[in-house]
């Protein structure tokens, strides 16, 4: 897997005949009667094979050309053909048909794709112990890493990201349209930092048919956002029957207790409609895997404030470190009325509220003494309503042309509060305080309209060239509203501050696009597929991107497939006007919006778009009846990659930078006095970075006759990202720099580079077991208390068991027990220098034991029972 990694990196011009060589060579063996003496050799075998390496390779070229153009974005639909695997599926599912990548009428079988996809369907949804969408992909997907714990409200809204690329990267569509993003935005630092993506738990998992994965720059295809892929999630369209759900678990270690109960239906009005809803509830609980606040135990505290010892849960008083707490309600409708003559009218939409709290750092006895006398935890709560609808109308016209015509609106509203808490300076300036504050309200909104045509040419081609076109406007808004007199006076809320009028603000944008798509067999066993788009940003001007698809079948068994394509990203309104202040008990730092008047001052003046080049080449080989086998090496060089910075202090840093608190006190903001360390914190285009790797799938099935059937699989990925270039920091902020350590090592090492999963299904009877085995390469992440010293914090590889056993009881009722993380596995602690340092310091960051990077979470070993119903 390294050698294809390393020798396709190279991009030389000079192995082709090489290239064709080693075809021939595996060709032949393939089918040993190819090349047999006395028998000619396909011209189409040298045409093809040269049509797809010479796209390599003028590809690479195109991509490598610097271009002052800014790439651009897609519509919600694809002609490129992307290759699938049915992940911990049976491998026959591999002939379904899919929609993702292609543009064509009627679809494309999985395994006739040109582009590595990955499907996961209903039931392999399911077969994961926490009914949670984000939790479901990625214990299925290598490639698909979740986000096991957040800071501040991202511990409210926690995402996932796909080759180790941002959240951002990842364009999210439900039944081929464009997704609304999540209002909520991951600020604090880590490898979700500046995470805005769609938040899939709002999708109820009972209302999904399958999900089809695109692991390929899809750009010119879909859009900005895509520059990582597109995870197209497909709604059911069930006429009639349908199931009813109940699970519950909690961890081994306690924590965690969860709830969910769902339901779902199909019926049809009438012979020419179908309508299929679902609804969900689902409550789960906190978890606490935090150690000892060092200031609780401190002996000069100790003296000053004795009554410390008598406070809850002493000396673990401070509950930060794990999950919040949160009840989601979820509904979900798919429906459709054919008027007939191929006229087809649709619409589908989702609904959800959800309400959540999660515990911050303690608060001292010293802090509010007249109302909190052994001290106080605050709470940091949500209140978020998410919804989306699209509506559209599609047919045939002329005998001809396909046409579709829809318009999707989404909405996500987070009303951020704080509960238990208070404002020392309001207490001590009037002498009385709220303890419960609106913090402020963030909403984001997207309305996009789309008009697709497309039809096939007979141009004298091995098959029809189909012609694919279209048009899209978008309008996106993100919106922060200020908090409350109480929240922001002075220096706010104790645990988090309120929005201040100058963070306070509404703003918007649009975005036109234009594409076409062609693709086709210009002889016998080859396909190509060309796609082109040009977008209009209203902020940020034009871009053309593209991309060119080949794929060769030398055999019924053996093909061989690979994509260039360039893409763009513009930075999200939640990247671009977010402003916030960030506190613990010691500290405080400033988000700062890239455009504002404080951002000016450190040399910071507003955010450019990212620009990006995609390379794949791999190939699909059926050893045998029944298996598969994909494998694909893949680079992403992203320019001018938008992340947020590490630490950038003003005062109680090893350095500090005048200028910082210049920005901070022209950005309006009053700190807590009592605080030893203030800064900022900033998103730019600080840096250019590099991803390496590939993606193996191997599927198949083998039928033991009385003693059961057994579906394999093994699905793997290697992932290295490198950072190959550093913008130089402005002189404001020398000699501090834009990235430390720590954020360097969130982009390079936090996520493994290899992660490996093995998947036996076993069907007997009444019984099933399913049994997943997860490897996780070693994850890594730096650390410091002042930005003086760096202690890099490891995670050993490891390997998590998921066990599932399933006894249908009677036709319709279906009993489950399982685990996921069965032998309750823990990742390594933090650095024990680290730690040491922070304790030293009587730093709150040392109550985080465990780290919040680790890929299968911090809470351990999770054991769940469920109840399934059919009808």
């Amino acid at each position: 897997m390294l050698t294809i990694i390393r020798s396709f990196s190279k991009h030389s011009r000079l192995p082709i005949r090489s290239k064709l060589s080693q075809a021939i060579t595996q060709a032949q063996m393939s089918n040993p009667n190819l090349f047999k003496k006395g028998k000619s050799v396909p011209l189409q075998f040298f045409v093809s094979g040269g049509v797809l390496l010479l796209a390599l390779q003028s590809g690479t070229a195109m991509a490598d050309t610097p271009t002052d153009t800014a790439a651009t974005a897609a519509p919600e639909t694809s002609t490129t053909t992307p290759p699938v695997v049915k992940v911990a599926t049976a491998p026959d599912k591999v002939d379904a048909m899919i929609v993702t990548g292609t543009r064509r009428s009627g679809g494309l079988k999985a395994v006739d794709s040109a582009s590595p996809i990955q499907v996961l369907d209903s039931n392999t949804l399911k077969r994961t112990g926490q009914p949670d969408l984000i939790q479901a992909m990625a214990q299925n997907m290598p490639s698909f890493t979740a986000q096991a714990f957040g800071g501040d409200t991202a511990n409210l809204t926690l995402s996932a990201r796909l080759r180790g690329l941002s959240p951002n990267d990842t364009l999210v569509l439900i039944n081929g349209k464009r997704r609304h993003t999540t209002s909520n935005l991951a600020v604090l630092g880590g490898p979700y930092q500046g995470g805005a993506a769609a938040d899939l738990n709002f999708i109820p998992v009972s209302a999904i048919d399958h999900i089809e994965v695109l692991q390929d720059g899809a750009a010119a295809q879909y859009g900005t956002d895509a520059i990582a892929g597109v995870v197209n999630i497909i709604l059911k369209k069930d006429t009639s029957g349908g199931s009813f759900s109940t699970t519950g678990g909690q961890y081994f270690d306690g924590g965690g207790r969860t709830g969910d109960a769902s339901v779902n239906a199909g019926f049809a009005p009438n012979d020419a409609s179908y309508v299929n809803v679902t609804a969900e509830t689902k409550f789960h609980g906190r978890s606490d895997r935090g150690g000892i606040d060092p200031r609780v135990i401190d002996n000069t505290n100790l003296n000053k404030m004795p009554m410390l010892t008598s406070a809850g849960d002493y000396p673990y008083v401070n509950h930060i470190s794990g999950d919040a707490a949160y009840h989601l309600n979820i509904f979900s409708v798919n429906a459709g009325y054919d008027f007939g003559n191929d006229t087809e009218l649709y619409s589908f939409a989702t609904y959800g509220e959800k309400t959540a709290n999660a515990f911050e750092n303690y608060r001292m006895p010293n802090r509010l003494p007249d109302i909190y006398p052994l001290g106080f935890s605050p709470k940091e709560t949500i209140s978020e309503k998410d919804f989306g609808v699209t509506t559209g109308i599609k047919g045939k016209i002329l005998d001809a042309w396909n046409w579709d015509l829809s318009t999707t609106y989404g909405r996500d509203k987070s009303s951020i509060g704080v509960a238990d808490s208070g404002n020392v300076s309001l207490y001590n300036d009037t002498g009385s305080t709220p303890l419960d504050f609106h913090a402020g309200e963030f909403t984001a909104t997207q309305w996009t309209t789309n008009l697709d045509l497309s039809r096939e040419f007979d141009v004298g081609f091995k098959t029809p060239v189909n012609v694919a076109f279209g048009a899209e406007y978008r309008r996106d808004g993100y919106e922060i509203g200020a908090g409350d007199p109480g929240s922001r006076y002075k220096e706010g809320s104790q645990s988090y501050p309120g929005f201040l009028l100058t963070d306070a603000g509404d703003h918007s944008r649009n975005n036109k696009s234009l594409y076409v798509d062609v693709s086709g067999s210009p002889i016998d066993k080859l396909k190509l597929d060309i796609a082109g788009r040009y977008e209009n940003y209203s902020d940020f001007g034009s871009a053309r991107i593209g991309k060119i698809t080949g794929r060769y079948d030398f055999t019924p068994e053996i093909a061989f497939r690979s994509t260039i394509s360039n893409g763009f990203r513009a930075p999200t309104l939640a990247e671009e006007y977010y402003s916030a202040t960030n506190v613990s008990p010691t500290s405080a730092f400033v988000q700062l919006a890239p455009n504002s008047p404080g951002a000016a001052l450190v040399g910071v003046n507003g955010l450019k778009a990212e620009k990006s080049q995609n390379y794949s080449f791999g190939f699909v080989f059926k050893p045998i009846p029944k298996a598969t086998i994909t494998l694909d090496a893949y680079q992403i060089n992203i320019r001018d990659r938008i992340v947020g910075s590490g630490a950038l202090y003003g005062s109680g840093g090893a350095i500090n930078s005048p200028a910082v608190t210049a920005a901070i006190l022209a950005n309006g903001n009053a700190l807590d006095p009592t605080v030893t360390q203030t800064g900022i914190n900033i998103f730019s285009n600080a840096v250019n970075t590099r991803n390496r790797g590939a993606e193996l799938v191997f599927t198949y099935s083998s039928d033991y006759g009385d003693y059961g059937r057994v579906d394999w699989s093994l699905a793997g990925n290697y992932n290295q990202v490198d950072v190959t270039k550093i913008n130089q920091a402005p002189s404001q902020l020398l000699p501090q720099t834009l990235l430390d350590k720590v954020a360097i090592s969130d982009l390079e090492t936090a996520s493994p580079k290899s992660r490996v999963n093995f998947g036996a299904l076993w069907k007997v009877g009444p019984w099933s077991i399913n049994l997943r085995e997860s490897f996780y390469g070693a994850s890594s992440e730096f650390g410091s208390e002042d930005g003086s010293a760096y202690y890099e914090t490891k995670i050993k590889p490891k390997i998590i068991t998921d066990l599932e056993v399933s006894n249908k009881v009677t036709k319709s009722v279906t009993v489950t027990l399982g685990a996921n993380n069965l032998f309750n596995q823990y990742p390594n602690k933090i650095s024990s220098e680290l730690l040491a340092a922070q304790r030293a310091a009587l730093d709150n960051a040392a109550v985080t034991v465990y780290p919040s990077f680790s890929p299968f979470g911090i809470n351990g070993g999770y054991y769940y029972a469920r109840l399934n119903y059919t009808f």
